[in-house]
This record gives structure tokens, sequence and C-alpha cells, in this order.
């Protein structure tokens, strides 16, 4: 008689790797090692560490975490980069604009190499908005949302990705809360929403080219643009050295996305409780309006 094969049970190591905080950190250093060893590579080279990347991801989240990956799935993601894209480049001119109207920015034309600048930009912001995603809205939140909820994983992450940027060109502790605010909450809120990287993806992509291409400083970097900006005024309204992202006025405006969002997460059951979380999701949480 042919014996029965027992499931094998993983030992510690197994264990640790699958909690929350394990595939999190193991997926974190796989993603970010892409990330550091493309991102500032020429041509496409940084395009292409972002579609590693997301194997990379793929293969944590299934073969470590043992979670299904409807996030990055194939289905409806142009329609879900698009959607996102539009978001983040109204965000932007919106704000770009109202400074302007105060009298904080004016543009002018840079001149030469249109066609090598947008290639640059583009390759660029697709490579790092798309790490970036996977790091703080694909590992980092969901890891946390499993072991603390949704509202919780949204404040950490955010207040994390603030963190993060305080070692940028310019950056003040106001920088570090605006970000935080702006670009955590915003970019948290838009995935809780949509449950779907492609969405906040096309959302950050847009939102950095945008301010890229307008010659605008992006975290205290300023590559070329089509266009320079002359900053007039306070720091406040320009956001300074740093960029328009430490200023007020799209603080303002994140909020007022932000917001809907949550309310929109919320009525479609997309907020979870620490108990809901850590349960096994359904085909209704891998679903998007």
């Amino acid at each position: 008689m042919e014996a029965t094969k027992q499931p094998s049970t993983p030992g510690r190591a197994g264990r640790i790797a699958r909690a929350p905080l394990g595939w999190m950190l193991i997926g974190m250093a796989a993603v970010g090692l892409v990330s550091a060893l493309t991102a500032t590579g020429p041509g496409p080279v940084p395009l292409l560490g972002a579609a590693a990347a997301i194997a990379v991801y793929a293969l944590v989240m299934r073969r470590v975490a043992h979670r299904p990956t409807p996030e990055i799935a194939r289905p409806g993601a142009a329609r879900e980069t698009l959607r996102g894209a539009a978001v983040g480049l109204g965000f932007i001119l919106v704000s770009a604009l109202c400074i302007t109207a105060f009298g904080g920015y004016s543009f002018s034309w840079a001149g030469d190499g249109v066609v090598s600048v947008v290639w640059t930009a583009v390759m660029v912001q697709a490579g790092a908005a798309v790490t970036e995603e996977l790091l703080f809205r694909g590992l980092a939140l969901q890891a946390l949302e499993q072991l603390w909820g949704s509202r919780a994983a949204l404040a950490v992450t955010s207040l994390f990705f603030g963190v993060a940027h305080l070692g940028a060109d310019g950056a003040t502790l106001w920088s570090g809360v605006a970000i935080a605010v702006e670009a955590g909450v915003l970019l948290g809120a838009a995935f809780l929403w949509r449950r779907s990287i492609w969405f906040v993806v096309g959302l950050h992509f847009a939102w950095n080219t945008t301010e890229q291409l307008l010659g605008i400083p992006v975290s205290g970097h300023a590559p070329d643009g089509l266009f320079t900006v002359d900053v007039h005024g306070s720091a406040l309204l320009t956001g300074g050295a740093f960029g328009l992202e430490a200023s007020l006025v799209p603080v303002l405006v994140s909020v007022a996305l932000a917001v809907p969002m949550l309310v929109l997460a919320r009525r479609a059951g997309r907020i979870r409780t620490r108990h809901d979380a850590r349960a096994a999701e359904t085909p209704a949480d891998r679903s998007r309006p």
C-alpha cells in the first residue's frame, strides 16, 4: 500500500519568513537591491530594472509570503495606470498653477534637447515610481496592514515615506512632514481605494515626471526639464530649494484628494481591521471598481 504523503511543516526560518515582517523585509531587500543596481543606469536601464523589480516582488509574495498578488494583475493594468496618471498630472498642474497665480513661480522655455529630456525623465521616473510603490505600498503597507489594520499601516508608511526623504537636498523637518502627508497619505489612500499597484505607480510617475519637465526640483533633485522655473516669495508658498513638494499648496490639494479616496475605500470594504487583514483574501478583495 502506498504511504500517505504528509504535508511538510516549515521550520523556524520558514515561519519567520512567512510572517508579515519577515516577507516585508525580504521583499524590501530584494526590490531595493534591484533599484540600487538600475535606478541611475543609462537609457532604458531604469525601466528594465522596474520590470525586474515587479518579477522579484511577485516571487517573494508568492513563494515566501504565500500570498496572491491581485495588486499587480495584468488584466486592467493599463487602465489603472492611466487613471492614476491622470490624477497625478492634475495634482501637480493644479498645485503649480496655484503657486504661479500667487506669484511664486514663473516659467521660461529651457530650449534644447526636447526628445532627450523627455526620454530621460520617462525612464528614470518610471523606474523610481515602480520600485518605490512596490516597497512602500506593495510590501510595507500590506504587511503592516496584516498586523495592525489599514489605518495604522497608512499612518506608519506615511511617516516612513517622509523620513526617507529627509536626506534629499534642501530637505527640512517641514518638507518631511509635507512629503508624509501629500505623498505618504495620498499614495497610501490611492492604494487602499483601488488595491492596485498600477494605479499608484501611474499617479507617482505622472507626479514626478510633470514636476521634472516643468523644471521644478523633484524632492530636492533638479534634473533637466523642458522649462526653467524662477522662484519668488516665501518658501511656504514655493517649497524653496526642495521644490513644490515642500509648499503648503500641494499639501492642501493632496488632502482634498486623499479624503474622498479613503471614504470610497471604506464604502467598498477595503479599509481593513487587524482581524480582517489577517484573514484569507476573498475574491471580493481582489476586485476593483
